[in-house]
Protein backbone atom coordinates (compact mmCIF):
# COMPACT_ATOMS: atom_id res chain seq x y z
CA UNK A 1 0.00 0.00 0.00
CA UNK A 2 1.36 3.05 -0.72
CA UNK A 3 1.31 6.14 1.19
CA UNK A 4 -1.07 8.95 1.01
CA UNK A 5 0.11 12.90 0.91
CA UNK A 6 -1.67 15.41 2.49
CA UNK A 7 0.67 18.51 0.53
CA UNK A 8 3.31 18.39 -2.15
CA UNK A 9 5.47 19.73 0.54
CA UNK A 10 5.01 16.38 2.52
CA UNK A 11 5.03 14.56 -1.09
CA UNK A 12 8.49 16.28 -2.08
CA UNK A 13 11.10 14.72 0.53
CA UNK A 14 10.18 11.35 -0.38
CA UNK A 15 10.11 11.92 -3.86
CA UNK A 16 13.92 12.81 -3.85
CA UNK A 17 14.35 9.66 -1.67
CA UNK A 18 13.54 8.16 -5.22
CA UNK A 19 16.03 10.00 -7.06
CA UNK A 20 19.24 9.09 -5.09
CA UNK A 21 21.10 7.72 -8.33
CA UNK A 22 22.91 10.41 -10.11
CA UNK A 23 21.89 8.37 -13.22
CA UNK A 24 18.41 8.30 -13.06
CA UNK A 25 18.45 12.24 -12.03
CA UNK A 26 20.20 13.23 -15.23
CA UNK A 27 17.87 11.41 -17.32
CA UNK A 28 15.15 13.00 -15.49
CA UNK A 29 16.90 16.41 -16.08
CA UNK A 30 17.37 15.40 -19.93
CA UNK A 31 13.82 14.26 -20.50
CA UNK A 32 12.39 17.53 -19.16
CA UNK A 33 14.84 19.43 -21.05
CA UNK A 34 13.73 17.59 -24.40
CA UNK A 35 9.79 18.44 -23.28
CA UNK A 36 10.88 21.81 -23.27
CA UNK A 37 12.31 21.89 -26.49
CA UNK A 38 9.88 19.90 -27.75
CA UNK A 39 6.77 22.20 -26.68
CA UNK A 40 8.95 25.40 -28.15
CA UNK A 41 9.75 23.80 -31.05
CA UNK A 42 5.70 23.28 -31.01
CA UNK A 43 4.99 26.45 -30.80
CA UNK A 44 7.40 27.78 -32.92
CA UNK A 45 6.56 25.81 -36.20
CA UNK A 46 2.75 25.92 -35.44
CA UNK A 47 2.95 22.18 -35.79
CA UNK A 48 1.14 20.74 -32.34
CA UNK A 49 1.95 17.25 -33.17
CA UNK A 50 5.28 17.71 -32.02
CA UNK A 51 3.38 17.90 -28.57
CA UNK A 52 2.67 14.00 -28.94
CA UNK A 53 6.13 13.28 -28.09
CA UNK A 54 6.45 15.26 -24.73
CA UNK A 55 5.16 12.61 -22.85
CA UNK A 56 7.12 9.62 -24.55
CA UNK A 57 10.53 11.67 -24.29
CA UNK A 58 9.49 13.00 -20.49
CA UNK A 59 8.61 9.88 -19.45
CA UNK A 60 10.76 7.57 -21.24
CA UNK A 61 13.54 8.83 -19.69
CA UNK A 62 12.64 9.16 -16.53
CA UNK A 63 11.00 5.52 -16.39
CA UNK A 64 14.34 4.50 -17.75
CA UNK A 65 16.27 5.49 -15.02
CA UNK A 66 13.85 4.29 -12.24
CA UNK A 67 14.17 0.49 -13.84
CA UNK A 68 17.50 0.09 -14.90
CA UNK A 69 19.54 2.52 -12.49
CA UNK A 70 17.13 3.19 -8.94
CA UNK A 71 15.43 -0.21 -9.67
CA UNK A 72 11.95 1.49 -8.20
CA UNK A 73 8.47 1.94 -9.37
CA UNK A 74 8.16 5.86 -10.32
CA UNK A 75 5.82 7.73 -8.60
CA UNK A 76 3.81 8.49 -11.31
CA UNK A 77 1.66 5.35 -10.70
CA UNK A 78 0.86 5.98 -7.51
CA UNK A 79 0.64 9.90 -6.88
CA UNK A 80 1.00 11.28 -10.69
CA UNK A 81 0.17 14.91 -9.67
CA UNK A 82 2.74 14.90 -7.27
CA UNK A 83 4.81 13.47 -9.17
CA UNK A 84 5.03 15.76 -12.44
CA UNK A 85 4.77 18.55 -9.90
CA UNK A 86 7.73 16.98 -8.50
CA UNK A 87 9.63 16.45 -11.84
CA UNK A 88 10.04 20.30 -12.89
CA UNK A 89 10.73 21.26 -8.75
CA UNK A 90 13.30 18.42 -9.19
CA UNK A 91 14.22 19.96 -12.62
CA UNK A 92 14.72 23.69 -11.19
CA UNK A 93 16.40 22.35 -8.02
CA UNK A 94 18.92 20.57 -10.14
CA UNK A 95 19.76 24.00 -11.80
CA UNK A 96 20.00 25.94 -9.33
CA UNK A 97 22.40 23.55 -7.87
CA UNK A 98 20.11 22.78 -4.31
CA UNK A 99 19.83 19.07 -6.04
CA UNK A 100 23.04 17.34 -7.43
CA UNK A 101 23.50 16.40 -11.01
Amino acid sequence: MQKQYSSFREFYPDYLAEHRDSACRRLHFSGSALVLAVVLTAAVTRDWRWLLGAPVVGYGFAWIGHYFFERNRPATFHAPLYSFAGDWVMFKDMLTGRVPF
